[in-house]
């Protein structure tokens, strides 16, 4: 199964699917609504990260709970969508990236499921490079980036900025971490579409509001659901992968 989890801009995915239920999922970590939607004669299991109505900052997300939910329904590979901020002139507003590497930043969140025991996942590549080369052939998008993951909710100063580029930093978001890491540790596939909203705060000659970030997914809302659907089309669910292995020698 396939496994989405939605910023804005794509909680109207269900908007193609031939069928559509709900089933609150029970994990360790909590309860998950998830969304088990019939597309293209797949099945994909959604979340809606931030749940109904954009309630949940991104400080607060159970990552843990969305992560579990998901693998208890027999997802095997996950899309993210993020909003982001660029550092990087080469990857304007409007753009969607595909990252390859991040930056950790964030602080108070609970980043691993194996706390009563030691294990080592390995993220040379964070991000699944299978996911990445079907999403290069779903649509308009740039490959290859690193993504630099603060804790929120506030946006960051220009000197954060400032230091998260010179450490080769290019977009920077609140979302991402530890999403991705946790995917590895349940050995799930993942990767990220990053819809960058803006120029980072000391990039941009603006002041940075909320508005301007939901400005910019509305705008893109309907290619970035083209993009969604592309891959749920063209990706193979079948094939085995790297990732879902990760657990092999990184357990003491």
């Amino acid at each position: 199964m396939i496994g989405i989890i939605g910023g804005s801009g794509v909680y109207e995915i269900t908007q193609k699917a031939d069928s559509c239920t709900t089933e609150m999922v029970k994990t360790d970590y909590g309860e998950v609504e998830v969304s088990i939607l019939e597309i293209f004669s797949k099945k994909v299991a959604f979340i809606p990260r931030h749940a109904s109505g954009h309630s949940i900052p991104p400080h607060k997300i159970n990552f843990r709970a969305n992560i579990d939910a998901l693998k208890a329904v027999g997802v095997t590979r996950i899309i993210a969508t993020n909003s982001v901020g660029s550092m990087n002139e080469e990857m304007p507003p409007g753009s969607f990236v595909i990252p390859n590497d991040f930056l950790d930043f964030s602080q108070n969140r609970a980043k691993t499921f194996f706390e009563d025991r030691v294990v080592h996942i390995d993220v040379t590549e964070p991000y699944c490079p299978s996911l990445r080369d079907t999403l290069a052939d779903c649509g308009d998008v740039i490959l290859g980036g690193t993504y630099v993951c603060t804790e929120g909710p506030r946006f960051e100063t220009p000197a954060e900025i400032k230091m998260f580029k010179m450490l080769g930093g290019d977009l920077v978001g609140m979302t991402g971490l530890p999403e991705v890491t946790l995917a590895r540790e349940r050995e799930m596939c993942y990767n990220s579409i990053c819809i960058v909203s803006n120029y980072a705060s000391g990039i941009s000659e603006q002041e940075l509001t909320i508005d301007e970030v939901f400005e910019m997914v509305a705008e893109k809302e309907v290619e970035l659901l083209e993009l969604i659907y592309n891959f749920i089309k063209n990706v193979d669910d079948s094939l085995d992968c790297t990732c879902h292995h990760a657990l092999d020698g990184a357990e003491v």
